[in-house]
């Protein structure tokens, strides 16, 4: 696949943001502009697979898709959105984690808010569509077998939300063997069971 030139990257990004959030009127209220942005986008698998989910996303409705995202993203832990879950599970591990992303989006000029934690795919995401592409990048492929994993996952519910995923990996480019053998290993040994409490991070805001 031919990479995306910056622009088309953090328009893709941008859209993947909204589509991985909970459905609502942000989804819905601009779907006609998500689905031109999305047609701007070079032919190829990125713009594909965005282009399916929407069209799903009209298909289903407002209240079909709302009630299919809670029963996946929070009724499933395979389906975790939240990347540092698949390595650390609920452990101390995964706090410190946490923190290379809460660092990351202050180095990109960004604070946190309450309401979310800063490895939410979706918020990853948004960090790349507004401009710091390198940050994010860095924190996807770090954590690209947790990406490959939710994908995996998804496509085994036969939920549309894995064209999303598959968009956000296809931007990354191919899989390296390393890549591959990691996501093999997390879901062969799943992740760390050990309970603890993590500080809330959230979703961020900016602060420029």
């Amino acid at each position: 696949m031919t990479a995306l030139e910056e622009g088309a990257l953090r328009t893709a990004h941008l859209v993947a943001s909204v589509l991985l959030g909970y459905p609502d009127e942000r989804l819905y209220g601009e779907r006609e502009v998500l689905e031109r942005a999305v047609a701007g986008l070079p032919e190829g698998e990125v713009r594909d697979r965005l282009a399916a989910f929407l069209e799903h996303a009209r298909i289903a409705g407002q209240v079909e898709l709302a009630a299919h995202y809670v029963a996946t993203f929070d009724l499933k832990r395979r389906c975790c959105p939240y990347l540092t879950y698949y390595a650390y599970g609920d452990t101390r591990k995964r706090g410190a984690a946490l923190l290379r992303f809460k660092h990351a989006f202050r180095s990109a000029g960004f604070e946190l808010a309450d309401g979310e934690l800063p490895d939410h795919l979706a918020v990853v995401c948004e960090l790349l569509a507004r401009g710091a592409v390198r940050e994010a990048r860095r924190l996807l492929t770090e954590n690209r077998a947790g990406v490959e994993l939710l994908r995996r996952a998804l496509e085994a519910e036969h939920s549309p939300y894995a064209d999303v995923v598959a968009a956000v990996l296809a931007t990354l480019g191919p899989a390296s063997l390393r890549d591959q053998e990691a996501a093999l290993r997390l879901a062969s040994q799943g992740p760390p069971a050990e309970e603890v409490g993590l500080e809330p991070y959230a979703v961020m805001e900016a602060s420029r």
